[in-house]
């Protein structure tokens, strides 16, 4: 049993070069897709408790009533 040693070249010649390459590509762009919509949804649910939570943690200590209340 002998070993084989192969070089792997650089160039147009390599046949699977182009579709691992676009593979990663789909794979980044779904998984980029996929992060933005869950960003998207975290962002819209998030904020108006994240505003409440930090308005009661204020220096004043205003009850949920006061922070709720347009006046």
């Amino acid at each position: 049993m002998s070993s084989r040693i192969t070089l792997k070249t650089k160039g147009k010649s390599v046949k699977g070069a182009k579709d691992s390459e676009k593979s990663r590509a789909d794979c980044l762009k779904e998984w980029s897709t996929w992060a933005m919509k869950k960003a998207k949804v975290i962002t819209h649910y998030g904020f108006i408790p994240l505003v409440i939570i930090i308005g009661m943690n204020s220096d004043p200590k205003p009850q949920l009533y006061q922070l709720l209340s347009p006046v």
